[in-house]
């Protein structure tokens, strides 16, 4: 949990702040107290404490709720909200350059989604770009037989 009380201190920003302010005073910090880019031992401690903060100001019936009662809802608060926690990288990277969130979306099978390697990259390469080659092994069909495993115009046998 935070170690202050107001999430807007936290951040920086006014108690009227807007969607905007809120998320751009997010991406300041989260990008300044990243544990990868600060070697700071309490810069992760601060960077919880800014995901946290933006978890509640970035929601409007989180925000809200704290607005009116000064604190998170958590722990059998209504609107059944647990505790907040940075869930993941995924989160980050969806908090700073947004991205597909419908359910469709993530169900749909995507082309390429059966073609899948794993690419080591610093913090820095993943937020500022880079171009990397790799090689990926692929099946595909076999030009004469189109994958019958037998030649045109006879039977295969089991």
């Amino acid at each position: 949990m935070a170690t202050t009380n107001d999430y807007y201190s936290v951040l920086g920003v006014p108690r009227g702040a807007t969607d905007e302010q809120i998320k751009k005073a997010f991406r300041k910090l989260a990008f300044e107290h990243h544990p990868d880019r600060n070697n700071n031992p309490e810069a992760e401690a601060r960077f919880k404490e800014i995901n946290e903060a933006y978890e509640v100001l970035s929601d409007s019936q989180k925000r809200a709720y704290y607005d009116r009662y000064g604190r998170s809802p958590g722990n059998g608060e209504p609107f059944g909200f647990d505790t907040f926690e940075f869930g993941g990288l995924g989160d980050i990277f969806e908090a700073f350059f947004g991205g597909a969130t419908g359910t469709a979306q993530k169900r749909s099978p995507r082309k390429g989604a059966d073609v899948v390697t794993k690419i080591a990259l610093t913090f820095e390469e993943a937020f500022s770009g880079v171009s990397k080659d790799v090689e990926i092994a692929r099946v595909e069909l076999c030009s004469v037989c189109k994958g019958v495993g037998s030649q045109p115009g006879t039977n295969p046998e089991k």
